[in-house]
């Protein structure tokens, strides 16, 4: 067997998120299609994040396991004459099979785009969440609150079960785009709790637009309580842009390098 590791990029307005759905169009799914049209006999995908429905990737990750000697760029060109415009392999490489790239995730990197925009524009619809006149200098207030490592308890969904609440955030930047309508709220950290990032950008921009007081993000750290955070921001609003991985003895080189 050989591993084979893909990055991924994807619309996901289309898609019911990442994790494969028996009665929905998910990514898993659309991509395990195309793999099984080259290769019937290839291992089910090993993704490194499940993405809401209607969240973008532009650095998305996953493995699969094949028999098939086809060198990574041929991977990545077969697979995307097999895919549908909004989804694309934009790069593979060799891994030893079973590689887990969930588990190999050192951090990931999220961008959330607010359009600070008083009409609507069709290009970032689905793109950016539209909130004219926000006080933009608050959310970076707030996002100093959530560097560290913090129990997110407050900002995590109400099916997130897992035991353990504490995550570390390296990086929360608030900043504007070349498109002086557009502010991006760039989440980096190690991992990260079901919705956290939208809720948290939803309690930042909350604070924002007089919703909340001030020390929003510090409180509900303090408390632990997702009653006291704000709105779960739209999925639309979301990319994740990148996912460093602990790479394996034996991988390969990417293509394209």
């Amino acid at each position: 067997m050989r591993g084979v590791l893909l990055e991924l990029a994807y619309d996901g307005t289309a898609f019911h998120g990442w994790a494969a759905q028996s009665s929905a169009r998910t990514v898993q799914d659309t991509l395990r299609g195309a793999i099984l049209a080259i290769d019937p006999r290839a291992s089910p995908l090993r993704g490194a994040s499940r993405t809401d429905a209607g969240v973008h990737a532009e650095g998305q990750v996953a493995a699969f396991d094949t028999e098939l000697d086809i060198p990574a760029r041929g991977w990545a060109l077969g697979l995307n004459k097999h895919l549908p415009d909004d989804i694309a392999v934009r790069g593979a490489r060799a891994v030893p099979p079973a590689f887990a790239p969930r588990f190999a995730a050192r951090s990931k990197r999220y961008r959330y785009r607010v359009l600070l925009d008083p009409v609507r524009d069709p290009y970032w619809h689905a793109r950016a969440w539209r909130l004219p006149g926000i006080d933009v200098a608050a959310m970076v207030l707030e996002a100093e609150a959530a560097l560290g490592t913090h129990d997110f308890a407050a900002f995590r969904s109400s099916r997130d079960e897992r035991a353990s609440t504490v995550r570390t955030l390296t990086r929360v930047e608030v900043g504007r785009e070349a498109d002086p309508r557009l502010i991006s709220v760039i989440v980096e950290g190690n991992a990260f709790l079901y919705n956290m990032v939208r809720i948290l950008v939803g309690t930042m921009c909350d604070v924002a637009r007089r919703r909340l007081h001030p020390g929003a993000v510090a409180r509900c750290i303090q408390a632990g309580d997702r009653r006291q955070a704000g709105t779960t921001a739209p999925a639309h609003g979301l990319v994740l842009e990148q996912i460093d991985l602990v790479l394996p003895e034996g991988a390969g080189h990417p293509w394209p390098r």
